[in-house]
């Protein structure tokens, strides 16, 4: 039911275009209802992709990102991945006063990273985000939202997968689902990116016409939020000084995992993964 303000909205335009105020026109015309020849060939470009191929995207990746500064490193496996991510916290420094402690989403990606191994390999702190039950009391809900939200403010590292990764800009694509909330990749001052190969698109064309077309991704739609990420965060707003870290992470480190059991689709509302053979 359209609230009575859109009406009237909806309804001054209509008549500033010259239509009867209170009549809707169909526009499905409007919109296409195929891909374009273009879209076409970049579907059947993304479908025919080889190995080589995603090498040689991996490469353009690597160049691309480095005047972001955007850290991009392939491992051959998960096994490895969580290895570097466990280096990194070793390496990477809290705020003073703070201790250790890494905030990581609930996905299967990142679940086969053994992030749980990280206390007892050191004095910190892992957190991860699981969804909230749509059923539970209310109160209880918002409690456990709050303390969810407290925990990413506090962490020093967020840990992410992402939807895919545009190689001519080095730009990670990110849907916030329920487990997997936007601030994680925001809010801590270092955060990790983990990826598959075949994660990694061209450019924004071949997004839009996976996205629009594309069954396995059009099933999802483009969702009501969706985050581009190049690089860390960084401004120029004060004399004209570049200054990293000003409005979100000071430090973005992307690892792409050469080999991994499947392709990863996000299915339902409740935080479930399935493994697609390629």
């Amino acid at each position: 039911m359209i609230p009575p303000d859109q009406k009237a909205f909806l309804g001054r335009i209509r008549q500033a275009l010259g239509h009867a105020p209170h009549e809707s026109r169909n526009g499905s015309h409007l919109f296409m209802q195929g891909p374009s020849r273009e879209e076409l060939q970049i579907l059947e470009r993304y479908r025919q992709r080889t190995a080589k191929d995603r090498e040689e995207l991996l490469e353009q990746l690597m160049e691309a990102a480095k005047p972001v500064h955007l850290c991009v490193r392939r491992l051959p496996d998960p096994e490895a991945a969580g290895a570097a991510i466990a280096a990194l916290v070793q390496e990477k420094a809290p705020e003073p006063d703070t201790v250790k402690q890494v905030v990581a989403w609930r996905h299967g990606l990142i679940d086969g990273l053994d992030l749980h191994l990280l206390p007892e390999q050191s004095a910190v702190r892992v957190h991860r985000t699981p969804p909230l039950d749509p059923l539970m009391d209310p109160a209880r809900r918002h409690a456990e939202r709050e303390a969810q939200r407290r925990a990413i403010a506090k962490a020093h590292m967020g840990v992410t997968a992402a939807d895919f990764c545009m190689a001519d800009t080095a730009t990670l694509v990110l849907r916030a689902r329920p487990g997997q909330p936007r601030s994680v990749a925001l809010l801590p001052p270092v955060h990790v990116a983990v990826i598959t190969l075949d994660q990694i698109l061209w450019d924004m064309k071949e997004l839009f016409a996976l996205l629009r077309w594309e069954a396995r991704f059009a099933a999802q739609g483009l969702s009501r939020y969706m985050a581009f990420i190049s690089g860390p965060s960084k401004t120029a707003d004060i004399e004209a000084t570049m200054v990293h870290g000003a409005h979100g992470p000071r430090e973005v480190h992307l690892f792409v995992v050469a080999s991994a059991p499947g392709r990863l689709q996000y299915v339902g509302q409740r935080s479930t993964f399935s493994a697609l053979t390629k």
